[in-house]
């Protein structure tokens, strides 16, 4: 069963809960109050943690009412939760939105084996303490049996957190993949689980999406000019001024490559209620124009860059059509863009990923070109590199990097998490089917 965001705002005389049923999964979905989805959703969990665990203390506004809340919208969704929990199941709490939940369930009586799992970075403890009430909220992280973050870098620092500000807690390896937290008599089990993407099936997705009419236009307007792709929600954390001015610098120190390659910065705008989503959004429309005037020819445009979202299928041609994946994030948790662009290429004749050093993904994609996203000449000497890159280079490449990804697929993903917290279970009961709360991130998102 799938609990969350429905994806709704309406007054607060017509908040309902909703049962949906498809063939193959049931949900229970809430809809929030506009004071909610400003205080909870607009207010805390983006103007706050988001900017905060993404090290972006710059972008932080800290507001009493809105951590209020965060923390009441919180104690509601458990409330709605309760009425349908089995003492038998298992919950899979996920992101940033719900760190309170468990700990608002467990206050409710409930003792079922709840995991979380942090899909964004977990910033050293040093950053972390900047936030108001950081033990207030943190602590509420020891109410789960399993905590899940993207890498070890994120676990070390969870762990580093908490030994700083628990001194008396325990702590211990339980295994390769586990560190146990030893939390008043209670053991809280702490690990990493990267994100994977499905390589298989993506690749043949992006080998079908090659023959459609939306891919060949795209590609047949190039004007047989390589592409470089790049695809990001609009949001700071992403490093787009920052690739914008690369580009700019790889175009004024390469011009033999003026007029025969293309960059294409796919970028659906999100959250526009913030003022800062607002501003980058009129940013990079701005260094767009710049660099394009600057460069551009009647018969050729540098930079290509457009607010609007494309389907699965349609951005997997475009990857597997793209000579090189530009990904360069200030800072991400896991970033699939950069995984996604590896499975969809042609192994006969594979696009260069470059990939900002500072993203989760890097961890496992060593055979990409790491970059320093705030390295404007390395950006754009990597782009050359890439560009100029022979074949052979770029098929083992290309070999290790599939390869990685099919050690380490989404499906595994799921699985290696729910295992590791039936592991805590007793050995033999039986279960029923296991609850996952979904992101408060959109309507019905995992």
């Amino acid at each position: 069963m799938w609990f969350g965001w429905s994806g709704e705002v309406r007054p607060r005389e017509e908040v309902r809960t909703h049962n949906l049923q498809t063939s193959s999964q049931a949900y229970v979905v809430r809809d929030l109050s506009e004071e909610d989805f400003e205080e909870f959703y607009s207010g805390f969990a983006n103007r706050v943690l988001w900017p905060v665990l993404h090290y972006r203390l710059d972008m932080a506004e800290f507001n009493r009412r809105e951590l209020n809340g965060y923390l009441r919208v919180n104690q509601n969704f458990a409330e709605q939760l309760s009425k349908i929990i089995l003492p038998d199941d298992l919950i899979w709490i996920h992101d940033y939105h719900f760190i309170p939940l468990g700990e608002q369930l467990r206050k409710q009586g409930h003792k079922n084996r709840i995991g979380f799992f942090l899909h964004v970075p977990f910033p050293a403890p040093e950053i972390i303490t900047v936030l108001p009430q950081h033990e207030r909220l943190l602590n509420a992280l020891l109410q789960y049996d399993l905590i899940g973050f993207q890498t070890e870098r994120d676990v070390q620092n969870f762990v580093r957190y908490v030994i700083a500000e628990n001194p008396g807690h325990k702590v211990f390896q339980a295994t390769e993949r586990h560190i146990v937290l030893d939390h008043c008599g209670r053991q809280i089990r702490v690990g990493a689980f990267p994100v994977g993407v499905a390589p298989r099936p993506f690749e043949r997705c992006a080998s079908r999406a090659t023959n459609t009419a939306f891919v060949q236009d795209v590609v047949k307007s190039l004007n047989g000019c390589a592409m470089v792709i790049g695809v990001d929600r609009l949001d700071y954390s992403k490093g787009l001024t920052q690739r914008f001015e690369a580009v700019e610098l790889f175009f004024s120190r390469r011009p033999d490559w003026r007029g025969k390659v293309a960059y294409l910065q796919i970028a659906p705008k999100s959250r526009s209620e913030i003022p800062e989503y607002r501003e980058l959004g009129e940013v990079l429309a701005s260094m767009a124009g710049s660099i394009n005037g600057k460069f551009g020819e009647p018969s050729w445009t540098p930079i290509r860059y457009v607010n609007r979202a494309y389907g699965r299928a349609a951005l997997a041609g475009l990857y597997r059509a793209a000579r090189v994946g530009l990904v360069t994030p200030l800072c991400d948790g896991m970033n699939l863009v950069a995984k996604e662009y590896v499975a969809a290429q042609d192994h006969e004749d594979p696009g260069v990923l470059i990939l900002s050093r500072f993203a989760g993904a890097a961890l496992e994609c060593r055979a990409a070109i790491l970059v320093n996203p705030y390295d404007l000449e390395s950006v754009a000497n990597a782009i050359g590199q890439a560009l100029d890159m022979p074949l052979n280079e770029r098929r083992d490449r290309h070999h290790e990097l599939f390869a990685t990804l099919s050690e380490n697929n989404n499906h595994d993903w799921g699985s290696r998490f729910l295992n590791s917290l039936r592991e805590l279970e007793i050995i033999g009961a039986d279960r029923n089917p296991w609850l996952q709360l979904a992101s408060a991130a959109g309507p019905l998102q995992g």
